[in-house]
């Protein structure tokens, strides 16, 4: 059995310590916000936060997350966080909606690292974040907006 804190509130599990963390997040918990995307970590659908640093649940095993705090998109409260999902909603960013959890979850990470992220270091940091959409335009103003740098529309 495996007891880690899931959005501030103790879990357990007793699937096999290899599981990766995001089938534990999305089939036994039942917390849908986190996504499936690749499997191999390469496109940020799954982005979690351990310890309050941006992970990709679908390669780590549920074995690394014992006695520690995993975040989710369902558990984000941070002022960051709020921000963000405002300018998300304001600067319309999803069109399918996939990959929105990973993407905020990621900037959130960003935003509290760096307050005041240039176009340059929002660019860098969230290239690890695949959108098939392509509203990448989008969810940068959103991060711009949300970091106070730029004008969120109404």
């Amino acid at each position: 059995m495996i007891e880690f804190k899931l959005n501030g509130q103790s879990v357990q599990s007793d699937s096999p310590e290899d599981t990766p963390l995001l089938w534990v997040i999305r089939d036994e918990l039942k917390l849908k916000g986190t996504k499936f995307g690749c499997g191999i970590a390469q496109c940020g659908a799954c982005t979690v936060h351990l310890e309050g640093t941006a992970l990709r649940s679908c390669k780590t095993p549920l074995s690394a997350v014992a006695g520690l705090n995993v975040t989710t998109i369902e558990g984000l409260d941070s002022p960051q966080g709020d921000a963000l999902k405002k300018a998300w909603v304001d600067e319309q960013v999803p069109q399918c909606g996939y990959c929105q959890s990973g993407q905020i979850m990621t900037a959130e990470n960003l935003l509290r690292q760096n307050p005041n992220p240039t176009d340059e270091e929002i660019t860098e940091y969230m290239t690890g974040n695949l959108c098939r959409c392509m509203s990448y335009v989008r969810i940068h103003k959103a991060i711009k907006a949300a970091a106070g740098g730029g004008e969120v529309s109404s």
